[in-house]
């Protein structure tokens, strides 16, 4: 089953965008270590209580060709299990679903939120990134991305410029990304908020089979992404720097996400069938960032806000701190915090009402619903012998999905519409 690919275009165009300063003290690192050349590599574990579970090896290496050219190369592969909330609201008594593929059913006990647990996926995703100082002032980078999963494929590229003032303390840079993802569900593409029919309901499996197939649309669709990121960096002094970005972003194409569901519920909040979502074509978003960085005495910390928009109605304010501190020149502990608030796009319905006209758009899908997510995380690292470097990461994540005023029918009340979902984050890194 597909999960939405986890490529954020906003890395891409950060690799394009890093700063001359950066990249300047990396390859002179890199130049001393190993002959300009630099690896690393991790496994991450991901765990949600009840539901998603993933497991992800990382591999990146960069190699320095002179003071003047780096060449940055990344590999992940990840497995992801487990099961994802479908859309579908509890009941009171136990519930069946066919699944995506048309064949086959599973049943939800009473009173469960609805898990699809059919999610499994395994994701392969390549980057290759070209960085190069053309003079002191001036800095390119090109770079292209692939991902592959096994109803999604995603292919990109991403270029950069920079321009440096002031004796290099100021930085401009501007970078670009466009990504052209294909979509081949499972099951096919339902079509836009159509009825989930059930094998009981037929006679034979031929019948079945062609009231399945009526709710889907033959073939694979396609979604195009473009993103544009401004920003400046400035030097403050020998111990502090800030970085603003404006960030715009134009995605048309197939966003629905085939796997979700809602429910019809009556007056008492008794279910009366599932019909499938539909999202809108078109999204136009938009995005600001600050962060400040520092050193300070035995350590560095960094403070960022972000806020973006989009024409969805999706507003979100994303605060996050880090702080690194030296316990010893080879050993450093790392605390990292961050708080996330967003409101519910236009579209989304916790439920459908019987007797209600059909929107031309709809989704239960909870990540585009109302929420409140937190992040506690502690970070451990040994510089050893040669530039070696072995760290470790945990972190704590919430999800606190909420009610957008939507109001609750009578049965619906006895139940958890908006449960929060928690995980545990697990990381080894390792560095030479």
């Amino acid at each position: 089953m597909q999960l939405t690919p986890k490529h954020n275009i906003a890395s891409a165009l950060a690799m394009a965008s890093c700063s001359l300063l950066s990249y300047q003290t990396l390859a002179e690192e890199q130049a001393s270590v190993n002959d300009g050349w630099n690896v690393d590599a991790a496994i991450m574990y991901y765990g949600e209580q009840e539901r998603v579970q993933a497991v992800e090896a990382i591999g990146n290496v960069q190699k320095s060709f002179g003071e003047s050219s780096l060449l940055d190369m990344k590999l992940v592969v990840d497995s992801l299990t487990g099961a994802s909330a479908s859309g579908a609201v509890a009941q009171s008594d136990s519930q069946t679903f066919t699944r995506p593929s048309g064949n086959g059913e599973y049943t939800v006990a009473a009173g469960e939120t609805p898990l699809d647990d059919t999610f499994q996926d395994t994701r392969v995703q390549l980057s290759a990134n070209w960085q190069e100082i053309l003079n002191a002032d001036w800095t390119v980078n090109l770079g292209v991305y692939g991902s592959n999963e096994y109803d999604y494929l995603s292919l990109g590229l991403n270029a950069g410029v920079e321009r440096s003032f002031n004796k290099n303390n100021t930085t401009l840079a501007l970078s670009g990304a466009y990504t052209n993802d294909t979509v081949d569900p499972v099951g096919g593409r339902p079509v836009a908020l159509s009825e989930m029919v059930f094998r009981s309901d037929y006679d034979g499996d031929d019948a079945y089979q062609a009231a399945f197939d009526a709710t889907r649309l033959l073939g694979d669709d396609t979604k195009q992404t473009a993103d544009m990121m401004v920003g400046v960096t400035q030097i403050l002094n020998r111990n502090w720097l800030m970085q603003a970005n404006y960030g715009f972003s134009s995605v048309s194409g197939y966003m629905t996400d085939p796997y979700k569901i809602l429910s019809i519920v009556d007056g008492n909040g008794q279910s009366h069938g599932y019909r499938y979502e539909n999202r809108p074509d078109t999204r136009t978003k938009h995005s600001v960032y600050i962060l400040a960085k520092g050193a300070l005495d035995k350590g560095v910390v960094d403070f960022s806000y972000r806020y973006n928009t989009d024409d969805w109605d999706i507003q979100a304010h994303t605060l996050e701190t880090h702080y690194r501190y030296y316990f010893t020149p080879s050993l450093y502990g790392q605390l990292h915090l961050r708080y996330y608030q967003q409101q519910a796009a236009k579209f989304y319905q916790p439920f459908l009402r019987t007797g209600q006209v059909l929107p031309d758009y709809a989704s239960a899908d909870y990540r585009i619903g109302e929420m409140s997510t937190y992040t506690v995380g502690l970070k451990f690292g040994h510089r050893l012998s040669g530039g070696h470097e072995l760290s470790y990461r945990i972190e704590y994540y919430q999800q606190n999905p909420e009610n957008n005023g939507t109001e609750i029918p009578d049965e619906l009340n006895n139940h958890d519409l908006f449960p929060s979902v928690k995980a545990i984050v697990a990381q080894i890194s390792y560095s030479f």
